[in-house]
């Protein structure tokens, strides 16, 4: 049986968001059924407006539908992507995982595989820290977190973060090699939930 990922994001300039798609990407690949999502927006859109590049990715992904809670009821597994804000979750995403209380109350985010990306404006900005503050949230819902590892070549070549994928912005656009790692991110979820899927059929 195949899983059902949800990729659940914030992105403000645009990096993110690339590296979510190609963790959607590596997960259809694998055969899951997947659902490709965005955090709500805090920042005042005077703001935004006044930001060209976040102004563009606004209107561009402005037809991805925000996560909800249901959402999370719905997935297999889910991998959470963000820009590291001082090291930390940006506070879109970070509101986001703090309205899942009553979910994890429920017991009901228990057993979920997950795992997360980031991206950071230079490469010893915060991407590691970064993601193990997520998976901070992770371990108190009692989810199963899937690390990349070093289990494929892809994430030496990628910059050899092996906690999730990451990026830095030395260019506008994530390099090929940092693309790849998101797409095996996503396999690896896909095929790693798969086998519980299975298991508890």
């Amino acid at each position: 049986m195949s899983a059902k990922v949800a990729v659940i994001y914030y992105s403000s300039t645009g990096h993110v968001h690339q590296l979510a798609q190609e963790v959607h990407a590596g997960a259809a690949d694998a055969g899951a059924e997947v659902r490709l999502l965005r955090a709500g927006e805090l920042a005042p859109q005077s703001v935004i407006d006044e930001e060209p590049d976040w102004y563009e990715n606004q209107q561009a992904t402005k037809d991805i539908p925000e996560a909800s809670l249901d959402d999370l009821l719905w997935a297999d597994a889910y991998v959470f992507g963000t820009p590291t804000r001082y090291g930390n979750v940006s506070s879109q995403l970070k509101q986001f995982l703090d309205t899942t209380g009553g979910l994890w109350f429920e017991g009901k985010l228990a057993d979920k595989i997950v795992s997360g990306f980031t991206s950071a404006d230079e490469m010893h900005g915060g991407q590691e820290t970064t993601i193990t503050s997520m998976y901070h949230v992770f371990m108190h819902w009692g989810s199963i977190i899937v690390p990349l590892g070093y289990t494929d070549e892809a994430v030496s070549a990628g910059g050899g973060n092996p906690y999730g994928a990451s990026s830095t912005h030395a260019q506008k656009n994530p390099s090929k090699e940092e693309l790849a790692v998101a797409n095996f991110q996503g396999r690896r979820v896909a095929e790693t939930a798969a086998q519980f899927v299975r298991g508890r059929v």
